[in-house]
């Protein structure tokens, strides 16, 4: 029978004691059910997994005894940056769940020209915050210790005058673009971190894509077919991951 999984952070384990937040205690206590005596798993976000035995359980903190441990990296050598024009409805939900499975590394939701939805910053944060849970139930979900990080949204213009960007930036586009077959075949040696914006429904404008391609990132297609933004983002993070990460390995 597989155990629950719970995260918590490394300075959370203290020899063989183990103490879980109010937010990870609240969903044992009220959802689960769960009483002292019952066995679960853990991860710390460094690579660190455990077995537990709880010893104490309430709606705002619980404890428990570690019982096994062992250390099984689960992230890929290659850290993917995903920057997703925000879509309409839920589909960015949709968006961070698949990605994360996939094994992306930080989500930046982004507002173009062409976006939809308007957010200000109280509700952008708000939705940051329900984003944030979303990534650490998909983690939870497929077994990795590390919670990618979902930021609030912010202006592609924005994004772009930012230092943070991968060795490999891509900017997925369905203009003249090279073949990403041909960018990836083009790399001289391995790359530790990639950036790739995706835009919203109706994609980035020319001048956008000029903007990002002036801050060194290459527009590139998948193919011959237009694919939506909600499909967008995890294929080519699963094309990176094969090519260059830990897809299969």
């Amino acid at each position: 029978m597989s155990l629950h999984r719970f995260h918590v952070k490394p300075e959370a384990v203290e020899g063989e004691r183990l103490t879980f937040d109010a937010e990870e205690a609240g969903h044992m206590f009220r959802t689960l059910r769960l009483v002292p005596g019952d066995l679960i798993s853990a991860v710390d976000g460094s690579g660190g997994r455990y077995t537990v035995r709880l010893e104490r359980v309430t709606a705002h903190a619980a404890v428990g005894t570690i019982l096994a441990s062992d250390r099984r990296p689960s992230e890929s050598s290659l850290a993917i940056t995903l920057a997703q024009g925000v879509p309409k409805g839920d589909k960015l939900e949709a968006i961070i769940q698949a990605s994360t499975e996939l094994g992306v590394a930080r989500i930046v939701p982004i507002i173009t020209e062409r976006t939809i939805v308007r957010l200000d910053a109280a509700r952008g944060r708000d939705r940051a915050r329900r984003w944030q849970r979303i990534a650490k139930e998909a983690a939870k979900q497929c077994g990795r210790a590390v919670i990618p990080t979902v930021e609030p949204p912010r202006r592609l213009s924005e994004f772009l005058g930012a230092d943070s960007h991968g060795a490999l930036r891509l900017c997925l586009w369905e203009g003249d673009a090279r073949s990403l077959d041909a960018v990836l075949s083009g790399l001289a040696g391995p790359l530790r971190s990639a950036t790739v914006l995706i835009g919203p429904e109706g994609g980035f404008s020319a001048a956008e894509v000029e903007s990002a391609n002036a801050r060194g990132f290459i527009p590139a297609s998948l193919g011959p077919r237009i694919l939506r933004t909600e499909t967008a983002g995890p294929a080519i993070i699963a094309v990176l991951q094969s090519r260059l990460g830990d897809l299969g390995r």
